[in-house]
């Protein structure tokens, strides 16, 4: 059992290089060994001020080293898949930031090459399960306080979004946490998924319908819905409000304190993920490193990605269609169950 996890980091662009500097100053038994990127400018910057860091434009070449054994992916989803088979054959640590790869056939492929390696080696990065207020919701579900969980109401809002963001990269991009989240707060597995296009907001680039209403079901007939908005303007707020038989409980409003003063009144909203996810990313990371050195899985895993995946497969279809479409999952391996 290694007594450090050398970490190679693939991909040194917004979020690599936040996991960089994270892994760097504030994460304890890991250190970045290696950071992979085309874009060499960009490696020899993200390693500038960590000493024996190397870069390396593949993984293959830095593995072949012999000084790395952990992986985090922190590219676009496009470029997983074959980044995961690569490391899952070197049986390390992985850590990939989600999604676990863009569709469900090739999430499954995933699935199944670690089922064949006969152990958890994929942590999934949906951070949002690493956030206080949302493991303090999980605990009052699982307790029963409240009585059972009957409704979720989830609101996912951004002040703009960048060029090229498209109709289905609001649910590929932004409800794919909410999906994961509701699997996360019941336990349960998404049945089905119908989204509804309502007016849509004039700040919305030629192309995008925005906001859109996602409506949800799990396996016990917990219903949840999603208001995903992401040119709301005022800043970046994700929310959720669960209904019990004998309460209602609230997270993830605004930030800060309340402040009353001189005629007027407010707090503040954060400007954007890693403000609002910044403690979450911290100990999701954390989480990963310590249970990899037990040999264990940290936090959601690749079967957790592949679910996520056929949510947003499905979600996309509704979107296209206007209808209530089915959530198509094959049968859970043995090592998952």
């Amino acid at each position: 059992m290694a007594q450090k996890l050398r970490v190679a980091v693939v991909g040194a662009g917004r979020m690599g290089a936040d996991h960089i500097q994270r892994i760097h100053h504030r994460i304890s038994g890991a250190e970045v060994a290696a950071v992979i990127d085309i874009d060499q400018a960009r490696v020899a910057e993200s390693i500038a001020d960590i000493d024996g860091a190397r870069g390396y434009s593949d993984l293959d070449s830095a593995l072949a080293d012999g000084d790395v054994n952990a992986v985090l992916l922190a590219t676009p989803g496009f470029l997983h898949h074959d980044a995961l088979l690569t490391a899952l054959k070197a049986d390390i640590p992985i850590l990939c930031e989600k999604p676990l790869t863009p569709d469900a056939a090739t999430s499954w492929e995933v699935v199944q090459a670690e089922a064949e390696l006969g152990r958890k080696r994929i942590q999934v990065g949906f951070m949002r399960r690493f956030d206080a207020e949302y493991m303090q919701l999980r605990q009052v579900i699982e307790a029963e306080s409240l009585g059972e969980l009957l409704v979720l109401h989830h609101q996912h809002r951004n002040p703009s979004t960048p060029e090229g963001f498209t109709n289905e990269m609001l649910i590929n991009d932004s409800v794919v946490h909410e999906f994961d989240a509701i699997r996360y707060f019941t336990g349960e597995e998404i049945t089905s998924v119908q989204v509804r296009l309502g007016k849509a907001t004039r700040n919305a680039p030629s192309g995008q319908h925005d906001p859109q209403h996602v409506l949800l079901e799990t396996s016990s007939g917990v219903l949840a819905d999603v208001e995903i908005y992401v040119n709301a303007k005022f800043g970046y707020e994700v929310a959720t409000q669960a209904s019990f038989e004998d309460g209602i409980v609230s997270i993830g409003n605004d930030a800060g304190p309340y402040v009353r003063t001189a005629g007027q009144w407010g707090g503040k909203v954060t400007p954007g993920f890693e403000e609002r996810f910044g403690a979450a990313y911290d100990a999701e990371i954390q989480s990963w490193v310590d249970a990899a050195l037990r040999g264990e899985l940290g936090g959601p895993s690749a079967w957790d990605g592949y679910a996520t995946a056929a949510c947003c497969e499905a979600g996309v279809e509704a979107q296209r269609t206007g209808e209530k479409v089915a959530v198509q999952l094959r049968e859970k391996p043995e090592l998952y169950l």
